[in-house]
This record gives C-alpha cells, sequence and structure tokens, in this order.
C-alpha cells in the first residue's frame, strides 16, 4: 500500500546544455510503497529527468524534495547520501572483488585492529540477498555474473545505504523471461519495505505488470501522470507522441519475387545443425525462438562473420565464400547488428561520417576520404529516415537510441543491398520510433528488398513478417507462413512442443 505523503517531489526541473533544452518542464511524484513507470520516447527527457534525481545534473529551475525537505545535490554522493539510489541498465561493478565486496565498497565493517571483517561484511550482504528473496553467494566473484544477477548486487548496495527512493533504468533489456519476473517479485519487496521504485521501460506491458503509476513525458516536458488503471496502452501511446499510432506495423501485402537468399544445411559444430531455408525478394522472413536458440550466431554465418562447419549460402544465385563478409558485402548483402553501438557505430565519429563508412571506397579519392561526400551521402538519406538531429559533424553518440538505429540503417542502405539482414531491429527503442523503423523495412520490401529479421519480440514477428522461421537449441523447428503464424504455433516450435516441422 502506497504512502499518502510522498517521498520524492520534482517540481517544474528545468536544464539546458548551451542552446538545447533537454528538460523544459521535469515533475514526478514518487509516494512510498509505490513503483512508479517513467515513460516516453527516446529525446522526451527521461533521462536528463533521471541524472537530476541521481545528483549528476543540477536543474537550471525547478524543486527537488525528499520526504517534505527541499535538497540541491552537488553530486551522485549526495543523492547516495540523502537515499536515493540510480540501477542503470549495465550495471558497473568491479568484477575481481567478491559480491559483498562491491556491495560495502568503501565502508566495509571492521574488526580489531581495524581490519576488515570479511565474515561480518559477507553476512551482512547475505541478510540483504534473504531480505530480495534471492540466492546469491556474497564471496563469489562478480566476474561472470549475469546481467541480472548485477543488478540483484546494486539493488543490495542501495539497501545497504538505507535507499529509500530506486530508479530502475530500463532495467529488464537485457533479462530473459524468468529474470524479469524474478526482478518483479524483488520490486514487490522493495514496496513493502516502504520504498518508491521509479521504474523506466519502453515495454508498456511491463509498465502494467509491475507498476501502481505512470508519468508520462513528450519532448522534454510532463504531460500527465495516472493510476495504472486509468489509463489503457492506447492512452499512454497517444500521449507519448502526441498522436494516435494507428499502425505500429504498417504492413503491406506484397507478392514475393525470385529467391535472392538461399541456405542450405548450414551447420556450425555446437551451434547450429542444418539449417536451410530462402528469402525472396519483397519479404521479410522472421527467426524466432527464445534466447540462445542460435538465431543471431546462423545471421553471422551467412554474412560471413563466423566461419561455418558446412552447408552453402548463395546470393542472387552467387555462392559466397565461407567466413567472408567482404564478398558478402560486395555481393548485396547487409547486416544491422544487435548491439548497434558496440558493433555498428563508432560513437565518437560523427553522424555523417557514420552514415558513410559502408560507402567509403566510392567517396574516396587517391586514398582520401572527400568530407564533402559523406555529408551530401547523409544528407540525401536522413530526410527519408526521418532522422532527428542537430547538426551533420555532432558525434552519433548524442542521439536517441532510435536514431542511432536509423543511422545504421542508413549505413547500409546507401549501399542499395540486395538483402537486409536485421538483428532486433527496434530494441531498446521507444513505440513512436518502433513504427517509424516498422515503416522503413515496409517500404524497403515493398521496392523488392529481401530481409532477414531477427527479433524476440513476439508482436513485432507477428506484425511484420511473411514468413517464421522458428529456432530451438540451434534446428529449424518450424517454417511458418504469416496465416500460419501465432503466438502459441511459435512458442510451442520454439519450446520444442511441435512434433514435426511446418512447411
Amino acid at each position: 500500500m502506497a504512502d499518502s505523503t510522498p517521498r520524492l517531489v520534482l517540481d517544474r526541473a528545468t536544464k539546458s546544455f548551451g542552446a538545447v533544452t533537454a528538460l523544459g518542464d521535469g515533475s514526478i511524484t514518487l509516494l512510498g510503497g509505490e513503483a512508479h513507470a517513467l515513460v516516453g520516447e527516446n529525446g522526451a527527457g527521461k533521462s536528463t529527468l533521471v541524472k537530476i534525481l541521481g545528483g549528476v545534473h543540477r536543474p537550471d529551475s525547478g524543486t527537488l524534495s525528499l520526504d517534505g525537505r527541499e535538497v540541491a545535490f552537488t553530486g551522485p554522493s549526495d543523492a547516495q547520501a540523502a537515499g536515493v539510489a540510480i540501477i542503470y541498465q549495465e550495471p558497473s561493478l568491479f568484477p575481481d572483488l567478491t559480491v559483498a565486496e562491491n556491495i560495502f565498497m568503501g565502508r566495509q565493517p571492521r574488526g580489531g585492529g581495524r581490519r576488515i571483517d570479511r565474515r561480518a561484511m559477507q553476512r551482512a550482504a547475505a541478510d540483504i540477498f534473504t531480505e530480495l528473496g534471492v540466492a546469491l553467494d556474497p564471496a563469489r566473484p562478480a566476474r561472470g555474473l549475469s546481467v541480472a544477477d548485477q543488478q540483484i548486487v546494486e539493488i543490495a548496495k542501495a539497501l545497504s545505504f538505507d535507499a529509500q527512493v530506486l530508479v530502475m533504468d530500463e532495467p529488464t533489456a537485457a533479462l530473459t523471461t524468468v529474470e524479469v519476473v524474478r526482478l518483479f517479485q524483488v520490486i514487490e519487496t522493495l514496496r513493502a519495505r516502504g520504498a518508491a521504485v521509479l521504474f523506466i521501460s519502453h515495454r508498456l506491458e511491463e509498465v502494467f505488470a509491475c507498476c501502481q503509476r505512470v508519468t508520462i513525458m513528450r519532448d522534454g516536458r510532463f504531460v500527465r501522470s495516472a493510476g495504472i488503471d486509468e489509463v489503457t496502452v492506447d492512452d499512454i501511446i497517444r500521449s507519448m507522441v502526441g498522436r494516435d499510432l494507428d499502425a505500429l506495423f504498417p504492413k503491406t501485402d506484397t507478392a514475393p519475387g525470385e529467391v535472392v537468399l538461399e541456405v542450405r544445411d548450414l551447420h556450425r559444430a555446437g551451434v547450429f545443425h542444418d539449417v536451410s531455408f530462402e528469402v525472396r525478394a519483397g519479404e521479410i522472413v522472421a527467426l524466432a525462438g527464445l534466447v540462445g536458440a542460435g538465431r543471431s550466431e546462423v545471421a553471422r554465418a551467412v554474412f560471413g562473420i563466423d566461419k561455418r562447419t558446412s552447408g552453402t549460402v548463395r546470393l542472387a544465385g552467387r555462392e559466397l565464400p565461407n567466413g567472408n563478409a567482404r564478398a558478402a558485402m560486395a555481393a548485396g548483402m547487409a547486416l544491422v547488428p544487435e548491439d548497434r553501438r558496440q558493433q555498428g557505430l563508432v560513437m565518437d565519429l560523427g553522424i555523417d561520417q557514420n552514415m558513410a563508412l559502408g560507402s567509403l571506397a566510392r567517396l574516396s579519392r587517391l586514398g582520401l576520404i572527400l568530407r564533402g561526400s559523406e555529408r551530401s551521402l547523409a544528407r540525401a538519406w536522413a530526410p527519408r529516415l526521418q532522422l532527428k538531429y542537430g547538426r551533420m559533424r555532432d558525434a552519433v553518440s548524442t542521439l536517441s537510441g532510435g536514431n542511432q538505429q536509423k543511422v545504421v540503417l542508413g549505413k547500409w542502405l546507401a549501399r542499395e543491398p540486395k538483402l537486409l539482414i536485421i538483428d532486433e531491429p527496434t530494441r531498446g527503442i521507444d513505440v513512436g520510433t518502433k513504427a517509424e523503423v516498422h515503416r522503413i523495412l515496409d517500404g524497403l520490401v515493398a521496392d523488392g528488398m529481401a530481409v532477414l529479421m531477427i527479433s524476440s519480440e513476439l508482436p513485432e514477428v507477428l506484425g511484420m513478417a511473411d514468413r517464421v522461421l522458428v529456432l530451438r537449441e540451434g534446428r529449424l523447428t518450424a517454417d511458418l507462413t504469416r496465416a500460419e503464424a501465432d503466438e502459441n504455433s511459435i512458442m510451442r516450435a520454439a519450446t520444442g512442443q511441435s512434433p514435426e516441422l511446418v512447411s
């Protein structure tokens, strides 16, 4: 049961960086014993608001109050001392220290002679894990912990500080379904302790599953707050994007053309086995399956990043050499990777430079890259992708996640590929930008391109794919038409409940 007295109130906070207003009206009220969702498109101001709560940024105006007392943080240590903890999407633990040492870093209990009392430290950590209802060994090294377990350690660290406000920034982005369920149970435990939990997620189904209230932001401003039982998914989306979002999956019916990609008996020892399929011009074929099924590994082998043990890959009838991504690119294949920041972009380079990375050979003269040609290429693609940016020479790291994904798409589309492989096309981007990415994919297949899409989101698979290939433990277990595919048929094949391959 939520307390009636607010635990935290941020009122009309603003923050600008030079001429750019990142936050025009940051307002939110958190109650003890309540999980409160914060939602909005990328660029809505959520991250700036969180950094103000965590003491990373000082607001230009507005007030922040904790338990009825106005505070002004000068740094993250002030926020921590006041009982505000930020649990980021990617925890930052010391890998070679134990779990207990990470929790009590800088505050280790001391015994005789001022020596660290390791037993007391481990007992204290074990007590916190018991309270949270999770089984973690305080004496084990942090290295090798799953992302979910690392988050639990960060939560335990916050509780060791007696934090009363916990902010979770996209905590489920890299978690399995089972890990998400455990996290929700931990959130319930935190609520029972009287803590206020701010839950930030693009996954609206999770917002409805674990939160009691929701605050919606758009364009750096507060739009509305409401009880979760007072709004629908459509209400939230409409408030986030400022319009009705009638077509999240704008799929146009197309007649598939000639076979573009032909994969036969693809095998990589210990990873995937005897995988065969085709992708035709003008169709989207989705690779579905549970985490660890081998979907991304198949795509990497098709593109030539990883060597296959056996099997053949043909693009437009031409057999491609094994483990040669350069040859695949030359033949007309493109790959948008799952991790755009680590594998798709050079974060410190400009937007125009990143978009030109796939076309440097034709943008160079005598070994020198022509900056004017880079900018011309980027400016040609930016409006087609509805890219939102300040200046083309700005570092791509300044863009929202959705706009970074568009830059990666532009980099490959500028090469005019015959086949586009796209791995998790909308992971970590907001619902409005998801619709834009789907629109781009639909336009590509309407123009005759072949698309192989890997997605963990079943609504995306069902909404955009013409055919669905399901992998389980590295083997193809179903080949479903759009009419045959539904959540039940895909999950049965993904979990081994389908007795035979559907074709």
